[in-house]
């Protein structure tokens, strides 16, 4: 069942007598993150305008990161790559055993293109209305434990992580390459409950709760203003998984 903002009442707690464990997504659930990544690539546009349209420019930027991935994995410092290899494309070159030729990028424009990249590794995670509020709550509550799961690069998680100051609200945080159901798996064991034990709240479908449903949990989904092509999928209904429009929607929800 679907529960949507209109219908929260207090009859719903009674869906959360069970759960030990809050796992919460950090980008784009508890600050902005994807809108600084398409402002990003925006930027990057303007820098390579001389050579293509921002649409098959960012057409390209897609496939490169895709086909990147299973190298480079998530996050500020993996889509400065795949910017620098899109550049280098598009201007007409190609890179070969990490040898460029045929490119008429200049060396300024590479040096902007860094720069832009730089700029991701500096989100201030401002936490969205409502998040710290919200957090606090559900500690004051004393019934669950609230977990962070967010994927990326190690280092820059853990920047944002402390400058958007929640760290003290988490028992428990973990930073992964991608959130499969065996990496989930993995943190289940780890907070040592099982999935119908735990809720997860997120604001991707494919990577938040998907995969806890799937193994039994929980989900409490928070559509963001922006999502990434490659976290996107078809939704679906479930009697576990709760539609929110506002992260602060969460306590009058489950306590």
């Amino acid at each position: 069942m679907l529960f949507l903002h209109d219908e929260i009442n207090s009859a719903m707690n009674e869906d959360f007598r069970n759960i030990r464990t809050i796992i919460f997504d950090a980008d784009d659930t508890l600050w902005e993150n994807e809108g600084r990544f398409r402002a990003a690539e925006r930027e990057a546009g303007e820098i390579l305008k001389e050579y293509v349209s921002f649409q098959e420019m960012s057409s390209s930027l897609y496939s490169i990161e895709v086909k990147n991935m299973p190298d480079y994995g998530f996050g500020a410092m993996a889509f400065t790559l795949s910017m620098l290899e899109n550049a280098v494309k598009v201007s007409g070159g190609k890179v070969e055993n990490g040898k460029i030729s045929g490119s008429r990028l200049t060396g300024e424009q590479v040096s902007q293109i860094l720069e832009v990249g730089r700029g991701l590794l500096h989100n201030p995670a401002t936490p969205f209305v409502g998040v710290k509020e919200t957090l606090a709550g559900l500690r004051a509550s004393g019934r669950f434990c609230l977990a962070c799961f967010t994927k990326g690069d190690l280092l820059d998680q853990g920047h944002k992580l402390d400058r958007s100051g929640l760290r003290p609200y988490f028992d428990y945080i973990k930073i992964t390459s991608d959130k499969t159901k065996a990496a989930y798996s993995e943190l289940f064991g780890k907070l040592g409950v099982s999935a119908k034990e735990v809720l997860s709240v997120g604001n991707s479908f494919k990577s938040d709760i998907a995969p806890v449903l799937e193994m039994g949990g929980s989900g409490i989904y928070i559509p963001a203003e922006n999502t990434w092509q490659l976290e996107k999928m078809d939704e679906y209904d479930h009697d576990r998984l709760f539609r929110l429009r506002k992260f602060s929607e969460i306590l009058a929800l489950v306590l």
